[in-house]
């Protein structure tokens, strides 16, 4: 029924007592038995950064690292604890790209379930966006090998790392045919 990534397959001990009684109460908590700890498996937060050329076509990037080496992403990455989501966009961007942007415009919330270290994260990626004057000042740094421009009616989704990161570019396209 569950991925063996799956938390109910993965998480065998309380994080807080240590004792192997803690059962999955449901197909997202656990009780542990001994401390009574309550733990529950909720979405992260991320983002995705929808930057155009003068083209109108989207920038993507090139994964470098597991999961999903070599799979064309968005710009993005998880928001850090005490962090926005436009801070966390911006952060994520100066990281991967080395430049700034600016204008966010938040676009809509996609539910991912992000597999890293055998173990599923669920996500919900935030996708934002954004302009910049700096495109061609762009350096490949951090989690990204390289970058590239394309139309989005082009980008293929066996490509792209997650359904969330396809689901952002097919709303793209729908959003772009009503305008």
């Amino acid at each position: 029924m569950y991925s063996n990534t799956h938390p109910i397959n993965v998480l065998k001990y309380c994080p807080r007592c240590g004792s192997a009684q803690f059962p999955a109460t449901s197909h997202r908590s656990f009780k542990c038995r001994d401390c009574s700890f309550n733990y529950f498996v909720n979405s992260s937060a991320a983002v995705a950064v929808l930057l155009f050329n003068e083209k109108g076509e989207i920038l993507l990037t090139r994964r470098a690292v597991e999961p999903h080496l070599g799979k064309l992403d968005l710009p993005g990455g998880f928001i850090d604890p005490g962090e926005s989501g436009e801070e966390a966009a911006i952060r994520e961007v100066q990281e991967e790209l080395g430049i700034q942007i600016h204008s966010l415009q938040y676009f809509g919330s996609f539910p991912n379930e992000y597999v890293f270290s055998g173990f599923t994260v669920f996500t919900i990626d935030l996708a934002f966006l954004a302009m910049t004057e700096n495109l061609h000042q762009m350096i490949a740094a951090d989690d990204v090998a390289s970058f590239e421009f394309r139309k989005p009616q082009d980008v293929d989704p066996e490509e792209m790392p997650s359904i969330s990161m396809y689901n952002i570019i097919k709303e793209l396209i729908l959003h772009e045919g009503k305008n």
